[in-house]
């Protein structure tokens, strides 16, 4: 052994003799399964992350329910990161502000009080402001998570236990949809409308083999939270049918004829579009292209709802207009469905069809642990009235 070597091991304890490849292929291979597992993809069940998943779990073991006083969300940040989720604060809490926004969620799980960030971007208060409590859908989520109906496993220290799914008592992953990357998976499920999800469970439950035609009668496609306007059925089939496809979104607009001027009003706009910068990109556009006709474009929003205005001179074609700024703004975006959720703890590209049956499976077994857990409380009632 050469001199360098022995000095070597006389600093460095543990050396380990290995071809560099397999170590980082092993060591990387344990990483992506655990970001893929445990991090950046819904569950198909309850669609939910585990951060998501943890923060309601926290805030309903903090017993802060619908009809109770809202809490500080450093509190309840604290508590997740303290019990159940040991990362950093900030990202615990832009989980918890994503939950309570309207236009990112269909039916918010958190019911937040105070600034809580904006369809402009705006970015929320800090944590010390606002305050949180569960919305009475996230109820519904958690509703007899306390009758054995879930399997739970300890959290990172063993002190505590947290729940592997919720019992879901509404097809979550569907209805408020979910965005993820992780290493060589990545997710985009797009919401939809509540009542014709449940609508077509209770078709696929009393009719097994539904084929994707009859479950399209009832489910017409995505229903986003901002509103718009959607294009592209084939697409909508080819989603539902493979979990892969591709849709347009356009923001519903209307002209209005005025006396001396046309309006192009702007009322609903794109899924995930920032207004702020919209307004700023087709000021821009209208610059650079030195467009005639254009005589002024703001923003109109306020309490009632979203607006933005372009005024548009009498003998200029407003519809042509209209037609540049769909062209080169994101007033219209290609949205690409790609449902892939973790089913048996792998992750899977699914269906309207599958990920129905995945949804109808688990509340089977919700439903059966709750039935034995009350038969066992009623046995034992029954054993002290004796």
């Amino acid at each position: 052994m050469s001199k360098t070597k022995k000095k070597v091991n006389e600093f460095i304890e543990k050396i380990i003799d290995e071809e560099l490849e397999s170590l980082v292929g092993e060591r990387f291979g344990r990483y992506s399964k655990y970001i893929i597992q445990d991090r950046a993809l819904p569950d198909a069940r309850d669609g939910l992350k585990p951060v998501q998943r943890r923060i309601l779990y926290a805030m309903y073991k903090l017993g802060l329910f619908a009809n109770k006083p809202y809490k500080k969300s450093a509190r309840i940040v604290g508590d997740v990161i303290g019990k159940y989720h040991p990362h950093g604060d900030t990202s615990v809490y832009e989980a918890l502000v994503r939950l309570s926004q309207d236009f990112k969620m269909r039916l918010p799980l958190i019911d937040m009080h105070g600034n809580n960030g904006s369809i402009d971007g705006d970015p929320p208060a800090a944590m010390r402001y606002t305050e949180a409590r569960l919305s009475k859908y996230a109820e519904y989520l958690l509703q007899d998570i306390n009758k054995r109906t879930v399997g739970f496993i300890p959290n990172f220290d063993d002190a505590e236990y947290e729940p592997t799914v919720l019992p879901a008592k509404f097809p979550n992953l569907l209805v408020n949809g979910s965005s993820g990357i992780s290493a060589g998976y990545a997710t985009e499920i797009p919401p939809h409308n509540i009542e014709e999800i449940i609508q077509a469970v209770i078709y696929k439950l009393n009719h097994k083999h539904a084929t994707l035609a009859d479950l399209m009668k009832i489910v017409k496609g995505p229903d986003f939270p901002t509103g718009g306007i959607v294009q592209g059925l084939n697409g909508i089939r080819k989603a539902y049918d493979t979990g892969r496809g591709k849709i347009i979104i356009k923001a519903k607009s209307k002209i209005v004829e005025k006396k001396n001027l046309n309006q192009i009003v702007i009322t609903e706009l794109p899924y995930g579009v920032n207004k702020a910068n919209l307004v700023k990109k087709m000021s821009e556009v209208y610059v650079k292209h030195n467009i005639d006709g254009i005589l002024d474009i703001r923003d109109e929003s306020d309490r009632e709802g979203l607006r933005i205005v372009v005024d548009v001179r009498k003998d200029a074609n407003t519809e042509d207009i209209l037609n540049f700024f769909y062209k080169t703004s994101d007033l219209q975006i290609n949205y690409n469905f790609n449902m892939v959720a973790i089913a048996n703890k792998r992750p899977v590209m699914m269906g309207l069809n599958e990920l129905l049956d995945c949804y109808i499976a688990h509340q089977k077994e919700v439903i059966t642990n709750r039935s034995n857990y009350e038969l066992a409380a009623a046995k034992k009632r029954l054993h002290i009235v004796e």
